[in-house]
């Protein structure tokens, strides 16, 4: 009898600890799918803000894809042998891409409220709204949430995903090592393995007989790839390509999942799943052996023996521990490091190939300042009419498309109180390409609008954030320039480019923007 009623009440007690288990999580779900949002929309809705009504659980999502669906097939470039190449490719690629933004601004205002399933979304493409935000440096907004999941498995916890006293310790590390001065010592890194991928574009050039078919994104990649590794982490060439083509494949994989509901799917054993389980942990065991290795041996304080170092001292800060903390920096900065700057790039030849005045005139000037030699930083900055192509090319095909902000405590911005959990979005190009602020020709390539600089190339500076925007603007700027001016003066001297007839101009969304179909240019040695 007594073990009967042992038996009973260990049955009851497990139903219990399961009954009780069911509530919790249904009273959760409840609360994050339900509730939250319902909230979060009521309390903005009574100030006038509204956008799109949302669907149960998925939110605005099916209309986004209905949307996107609609565009695809309708070519943002209608080409013919006979029509200018230039007049013939649109640069307004995101309303094709993000067609939603476009409509639903034009229907409920700059300032408008969207979801992607249970979170909330407010779009912000008014300008005095987008200043204050600029300036807010409260400690109120910060990375989103949500970027840690999505892309967890690419950027992790490092610098782009991180929030609070991590990431104020990971940018104290960061950032100094990729201060001008530091950046200044890696001019002779970036002049020579832009001088090795240019014999390779000569090589081709003479086997083809003079002029050269060339997919130039691949190559450009190759070449950001190779300064990164050795600049920032003085790894050999081998090992940093394989990280970069891991790195490349994840990007992929998990590019397709965007536009999906946030959190339902990610622990589910599905292919794309297993695909990004195994490739996160090859490309955490390939940084690891890097590491293995730094610390083994005497190296100089570059960026990678900073993060070791850092690793040390940050403990397991708010429970990062030290290998984690090494392996997510080294991902951020291993793609964020070659992979924008290697598109920005190439959007330049693109651009350059389509307005052959504009490439003249930079070639002008690099062999005037340069001559002969290769460029140092002095003579880039009197690179006025290259700097001003390269403001253009990132004014109208900027790499990241939103400037994103999770809402951590109730805040207010232009007298609209923004509700705790609210996720704060800009998107760049849609200010980028505003004609009340840069004027009726703000979808042409004319960097002649920045002939005096950012202040008075628009109505409002602020609204022109290639890099991102506020406390967070990206650490890598000043490398990132630097390279750009290095790749695009090198090239120009070499070489004089036009567009290939195989090129098909569809910019797509990859977690960065990048050419679909990559750009492939006709490619030709410069006359002496």
């Amino acid at each position: 009898m007594e073990a009967e009623f042992a038996v009973t009440t260990a049955k009851l007690i497990v139903l219990s600890v399961l009954v009780g288990g069911f509530l919790f999580l249904f009273s959760y779900l409840c609360e994050l799918l339900l509730l939250r949002p319902k909230s979060i929309r009521s309390k903005l809705e009574k100030q006038g803000i509204r956008g799109p009504p949302p669907t149960f659980l998925l939110g605005n999502i099916p209309e986004m894809k209905r949307l996107q669906s609609k565009q695809q097939g309708q070519s943002i470039a209608t080409r013919s042998d006979d029509e200018d190449h230039a007049a013939s490719i649109s640069h307004q690629w995101h309303l094709k891409l993000f067609p939603h933004i476009e409509q639903w601004r034009n229907e409920h205002g700059p300032i408008l409220l969207c979801s992607a399933a249970h979170i909330q979304q407010l779009l912000i493409t008014d300008m005095e709204m987008v200043k204050e935000f600029i300036l807010c440096k409260s400690i109120v907004l910060g990375n989103p949430s949500i970027t840690s999941k999505v892309l967890g498995s690419l950027l992790g916890e490092g610098i782009l995903a991180s929030n609070g006293s991590m990431w104020e310790h990971q940018r104290k590390i960061i950032a100094p090592e990729l201060y001008l001065d530091k950046v200044k010592g890696m001019m002779n890194l970036i002049v020579d393995s832009t001088t090795s991928m240019l014999r390779t574009w000569e090589n081709e050039v003479q086997i083809q007989g003079g002029l050269a078919e060339i997919r130039v994104d691949d190559h450009l990649r190759n070449l950001s790839a190779d300064v990164i590794s050795k600049a920032c982490f003085n790894s050999n060439n081998g090992q940093g390509e394989e990280i970069f083509s891991k790195i490349r494949k994840l990007q992929n994989v998990l590019a397709k999942g965007l536009m999906g509901i946030e959190g339902l799917t990610r622990w589910f054993p599905t292919t794309e799943n297993r695909k990004i389980w195994r490739l996160e942990k090859e490309i955490e065991s390939l940084i690891l052996k890097v590491a293995k290795q730094r610390s083994e041996g005497l190296y100089a304080k570059d960026l990678l023996q900073m993060l070791l170092e850092g690793a040390k001292s940050s403990g397991d800060l708010n429970g990062l521990s030290q290998n984690k903390f090494i392996v997510d920096n080294c991902k951020t900065m291993f793609f964020a490091g070659h992979e924008t700057t290697a598109l920005v790039t190439s959007w330049s030849l693109l651009l350059l190939a389509l307005h052959p005045d504009w490439q003249a005139r930079a070639r002008a000037e690099v062999l005037e300042i340069c001559g002969e030699k290769p460029p140092d930083t002095d003579m880039l900055r009197h690179m006025k009419v290259l700097t001003m192509v390269i403001q253009e090319v990132l004014r109208l095909y900027p790499p990241v498309f939103f400037v994103a902000r999770e809402v951590f405590e109730t805040i207010t911005f232009k007298n609209i109180t923004i509700p705790k959990g609210t996720l704060l979005q800009i998107p760049i190009p849609f200010l980028h390409q505003n004609p009340d602020l840069w004027g009726s020709d703000a979808h042409k390539f004319n960097p002649e609008r920045f002939a005096d600089g950012i202040i008075k190339a628009c109505k409002s500076p602020q609204a022109y954030m290639p890099f991102g925007a506020g406390s967070r603007v990206c650490v890598g700027q000043h490398l990132a320039m630097t390279e750009l001016k290095v790749f695009l003066s090198m090239i120009l001297a070499k070489f004089c480019f036009s567009l290939s007839p195989a090129y098909q101009h569809s910019p797509a969304y990859n977690i960065v923007t990048e050419p679909e179909h990559g750009i492939i240019l006709q490619m030709r040695r410069a006359s002496p």
